[in-house]
């Protein structure tokens, strides 16, 4: 095996995660101030969702151009760009005095956070050797669990007793600190390659992403859901420009996105696996709170608090399964992880206005502790197949199927929670009394639970077949410590 310069890869993951930690922090965060944001610019719901919506639509946007991305610039060049748009947009978010300033300021940070993802993702493929990726790799589940969940308790604490600014405040410095830290350790860890710059790929894949994002997003705001003409239009425009992307990139000699990754059957199980994942916890990120605070009554800082237990345990749990995955693969961890998810879906179908805050917390540790053990495992088993020149492309890959399907999730669960409690409302006898309107949300609720656990059997079914990968590539990097 050819010798390669050793890498600090502690700094140079403390770097990249703190950074993508504070970045997704940041992302979630804000959604808790929506209602705070409406009555301080004085708009709609409808326009204040377009802080959550435009963010969706640049990652959807620039994920598939990532690993174009990834062979054009330098590691540093791209690290640099991601960490000062960052910066940039969040010390902008700080100081905005209006809604049009914010809005531009959360399209730097997606613009940040869009560079800043598949370049941490590519750069484990290359700086760990493949027996010690599940351990790295479950570093970043834990930012990508821990941050999305924590940010709303924390912005909750932050509005009740300060206000929306210290949001962005409050995650500056940390930004600063991992831009200063990056530039010291981090290394030019790829060859610039210049692949060829291509311009109908580019807009193929700008509608394509862009449109099915988009559609999705504005079919899970209340504003006539799939019936919209936006939607409708967004949707159908967004899947033709897909297959056209689908089709040029197959007959390209040099992609924007390489579709040879599907041809190793264990990448294209680990998407499955992260689909499934995905649909279940946003899902469930989605509707619980809503169950607790519109059919419980619970304040919002109550239910962020509620949540924070599993949330945590997830992310402490994701470095722990990436370590026992090094050690034993996927199998051990991902089929029992569907099992628990599986099973405690089916719980989570049974839950009433009458289920105990403590019954509900632990189910929601239970169900965390399941996709822990999904997660990180597959995704990590999916890149470990791929060779070295389809790195770049296969986290592309990866990156966007988990945003278009976050859209997706999201979309599609609001549209359950919203048919299930408006057939409830129109059957009762009393459809404007609260204790109605609670009972109808708890019937909602129910039936987003029924169709996650009905991803959760599928996903079980399906990593039945899944194998642990054995690759030995031809040069590994060398990590020190």
């Amino acid at each position: 095996m050819e010798k390669t310069k050793p890498y600090n890869t502690r700094a140079i993951m403390f770097s990249l995660l703190m950074c993508s930690f504070i970045g997704m922090f940041s992302e979630t965060s804000l959604n808790i101030a929506l209602s705070n944001l409406m009555h301080v610019f004085q708009i709609s719901a409808a326009t204040a969702q377009w802080l959550t919506t435009v963010y969706l639509l640049v990652l959807g946007i620039l994920m598939p151009m990532s690993g174009l991305l990834l062979q054009r610039f330098t590691t540093k060049q791209l690290f640099t760009a991601s960490l000062i748009s960052l910066i940039v947009g969040t010390f902008a978010a700080a100081i905005s005095v209006n809604f049009e300033m914010l809005l531009a300021a959360r399209v730097l940070q997606a613009f940040g956070m869009g560079l800043l993802l598949p370049l941490m993702f590519h750069t484990i493929l290359l700086i760990y050797p493949t027996e010690r990726r599940g351990a790295a790799m479950g570093l970043v589940g834990l930012v990508i669990m821990c941050a999305p969940t924590t940010g709303p308790t924390i912005a909750g604490i932050l509005i009740q007793y300060l206000s929306w600014h210290y949001i962005f405040w409050l995650s500056l410095p940390f930004l600063i600190i991992g831009l200063f830290v990056g530039l010291k350790n981090l290394e030019n860890i790829t060859e610039v390659s210049k692949p060829r710059f291509d311009l109908a790929s580019i807009i193929m894949s700008t509608i394509g992403f862009g449109g099915i994002v988009y559609g999705f997003s504005k079919a899970g705001e209340d504003t006539g859901g799939w019936t919209h003409p936006a939607v409708i239009a967004s949707v159908a425009v967004g899947l033709v420009a897909l297959v056209l992307f689908i089709v040029r990139q197959i007959r390209m000699r040099d992609p924007l996105l390489n579709m040879g990754v599907f041809k190793h059957p264990m990448y294209v199980m680990s998407v499955v696996m992260v689909v499934s994942s995905m649909l279940m916890a946003m899902s469930l990120a989605i509707i619980l709170p809503l169950f607790l605070q519109n059919g419980k009554g619970l304040t919002t800082l109550t239910t962020g608090l509620m949540l924070l237990p599993g949330s945590l345990l997830n992310g402490i749990l994701s470095n722990r399964m990436g370590q026992l995955f090094d050690k034993f693969g996927p199998r051990r961890l991902v089929i029992p992880g569907l099992v628990i998810a599986a099973v405690t879906l089916w719980f989570f179908t049974n839950i009433s206005l009458a289920s105990t805050v403590a019954f509900i917390i632990t189910l929601h540790m239970v169900m965390m502790i399941g996709l822990a053990m999904i997660w990180v495992p597959a995704q990590t088993n999916g890149l470990n197949q791929l060779p070295p020149h389809l790195y770049a492309h296969g986290t592309a890959v990866m990156n966007t199927v988990q945003q278009v399907t976050g859209a997706i999730a999201t979309a599609v669960s609001i549209s359950i929670l919203s048919s299930g409690t408006e057939r409830y409302l129109r059957h009762s006898t009393a459809p404007s009394q609260p204790a109605e309107i609670a009972n109808a949300m708890a019937t909602g609720s129910e039936h987003v639970f029924w169709f996650t656990l009905i991803v959760a059997v599928v996903g079980l079914v399906v990593s039945l077949f899944i194998r642990r990968v054995v690759i030995n590539h031809a040069v590994e990097a060398k990590p020190t410590h």
